[in-house]
């Protein structure tokens, strides 16, 4: 890369897994530019392509609220990952301006005043040539590494993005991969009592009564062919008893669970074994300054004594191991069941994984 980042790295999952935990231990490394949630926020092409976009263009995807995440907060079932919504001080605001893409999770992790992040980005952005969207973003991942002091590595971690790794390494092909997993029921249960990821459950829902792949393909003839407790969830409000109060059987999120950890195992595999490496979450809470040294290896910074003892320090506590034992015996073992899919998958890529 040409930007000053020696290395980009991804750490992918299927969220729920530590890695909004992860993410703040690396951002205390100071090597890494910890890129929290970054492509969680930017909905697919034109940024995601090998499109030429003008630095306007670019700017535009950077800084155009997400519809669905607007929605969500102005409906009163935001994610806990969201940042910039907590602090009413700021600037923009899902009701009325829409809260910019990048600022929603990305920017308020890198800066205690991300309004001011965003205003000293954009004439830079804004000025750059047209160029390949791959190229785009080396450019801003080299900008936001100059505004934190410099930088060696670049590490994006978005929680739900196993789907996209394809994407990802289509894009980057020289970047490194981080699958971080964690138990199967355990990953599930949590799934299943976090709003986004009911919201998601119930997208793919829509999409499969709809006959499409994707939101972008429904229409609405599709909307108006819905029953009343899914159609008003693509509006920009809706009652939010549809998601926090709807009955979602917990074993329904170990299929979830298992469709993308079987999916993102296939993408993984076809990436060079020097360029991927799994971990554990629950080694990780295990053994986190053993894990943490191998993740530091792996992206190319030094596993730093202090950082190592504060990412110790930060971990502590941090995860709820075997919280799905507490489940009835019927719901667990139908639990189980639905997770076999994609503990197989885990088991088959441990098996073949390259350790850093």
């Amino acid at each position: 890369m040409r930007t000053g980042i020696k290395t980009l790295t991804f750490v992918v999952g299927t969220g729920r897994s530590g890695s909004t935990a992860l993410s703040r231990v690396l951002r205390l490394h100071p090597d890494v530019l910890s890129l929290n949630e970054l492509y969680s926020c930017i909905d697919g092409p034109p940024a995601l392509s090998q499109q030429a976009l003008t630095g306007e263009e670019f700017w535009r995807c950077l800084r155009e609220p997400m519809p669905v995440f607007d929605a969500m907060v102005r409906s009163g079932t935001p994610l806990p990952e969201f940042i910039y919504n907590r602090h009413p001080e700021w600037r923009y605001s899902a009701e009325t301006s829409g809260i910019p893409a990048i600022s929603m999770m990305t920017l308020p992790h890198l800066s205690d005043d991300p309004d001011a992040l965003l205003d000293a980005l954009e004439p830079e952005v804004r000025a750059w040539p047209e160029r390949p969207a791959p190229q785009q973003w080396h450019a801003l991942f080299g900008a936001l590494a100059s505004r934190a002091g410099g930088r060696e590595a670049a590490v994006e971690r978005s929680g739900y993005s196993l789907h996209r790794v394809d994407v990802l390494y289509e894009l980057f092909p020289e970047a490194r991969f981080v699958h971080l997993h964690r138990d199967g029921p355990d990953c599930a249960l949590s799934m299943s009592r976090h709003n986004g990821y009911r919201m998601i459950s119930l997208l793919r829902e829509i999409l499969r009564r709809s006959g499409v792949a994707s939101a972008s393909d429904l229409t609405d003839d599709h909307v108006k062919q819905l029953p009343d407790d899914l159609a008003p969830l693509l509006s920009p409000q809706y009652d939010p008893s549809l998601v926090l109060d709807r009955e979602m059987p917990v074993p329904d999120f170990g299929t979830l669970w298992s469709d993308l950890v079987c999916e993102g195992v296939e993408h993984l595999s076809a990436i060079p074994a020097g360029q991927r490496t799994t971990l554990s979450y629950e080694r990780l809470l295990d053994a986190p300054r053993q894990e943490l040294a191998r993740v530091a290896d792996f992206i190319g910074v030094q596993p730093f004594a202090e950082w190592l003892e504060e990412g110790d320090e930060l971990l502590d506590g941090a995860g709820r191991r075997g919280s799905a034992l507490r489940l009835p015996e019927r719901v667990l073992t139908q639990l189980r069941e639905n997770c076999a899919r994609g503990a197989e998958a885990l088991g088959v890529q441990s098996s073949k994984s390259a350790a850093p």
